[in-house]
């Protein structure tokens, strides 16, 4: 039996709408997956020295609005997003634990990372206060974007009157200048911090050029805002 002119539209429509379909579905399967973290994929690997802080900080807030828990799997590091799942293991040992970013530091020049008291235990490091590590990102939880921007930190005081004189050392050389105060346990520490940049490299070029110009001890950290 012929078909009618009706028959041939309607047949072409679906043909029509499942060839768009098959399109949409064949680019969206193509399509690569968003890098949220451009510099800190999956996999990234850091070694150095690590500490750990504990009793005189337990209940403060931090980085990402957290009240620190010397009991929970946490870490602060300065520079890798929050929410990053890190599994670190102790270089001396090879005990390892998995452990979650959720500050910023260590403040303190030649260490990458300050431990829970829980992550320190596991590692076994109580009683020596640091140990030679290596960090290896596994995984990222919570936010994905809005990573906040990068500063310099060039000293750090008890006295403020010195940390003062430092940032009018620096102001010559890079805007954004500041001084931040951190309440320690053993006292109230005045930090000068510079820049506010948007790439690690030229937050590491920034420190490079401080050292060389006014042998500074700098070091690169996030402020999540």
């Amino acid at each position: 039996m012929p078909r009618g002119p009706q028959s041939g539209w309607s047949r072409g429509l679906v043909i029509l709408v499942a060839s768009i379909v098959i399109a949409m579905l064949a680019a969206c399967s193509g399509a690569p997956k968003p890098v949220y973290f451009p510099g800190y994929p999956i996999g990234f690997v850091e070694r150095g020295v690590a500490s750990w802080y504990g009793p005189g900080f337990h209940g403060n807030k931090t980085a990402n609005g957290e009240r620190y828990d010397m009991h929970q799997l946490t870490a602060a590091h300065r520079t890798l997003p929050l929410g990053s799942i890190a599994v670190v293991r102790s270089m001396s040992t090879g005990q390892q634990v998995t452990v979650r970013i959720n500050d910023r530091g260590p403040f303190a020049r030649g260490r990458v990372l300050d431990l829970s008291l829980a992550g320190a235990h596991a590692l076994g490091m109580i009683g020596a206060g640091t140990d030679q590590i290596e960090l290896r990102v596994v995984g990222y939880q919570g936010r994905t974007t809005d990573m906040g921007f990068l500063r310099v930190q060039v000293g750090s005081f008890s006295d403020q009157q010195n940390a003062l004189n430092l940032l009018e050392r620096v102001k010559p050389f890079y805007s954004g200048g500041r001084i931040q105060f951190v309440d320690l346990p053993e006292g109230r520490r005045y930090r000068v911090q510079i820049g506010q940049f948007s790439r690690e490299a030229q937050a590491e070029d920034a420190v490079s050029h401080l050292e060389s110009s006014l042998g500074l001890q700098a070091f690169v950290f996030r402020d999540d805002g």
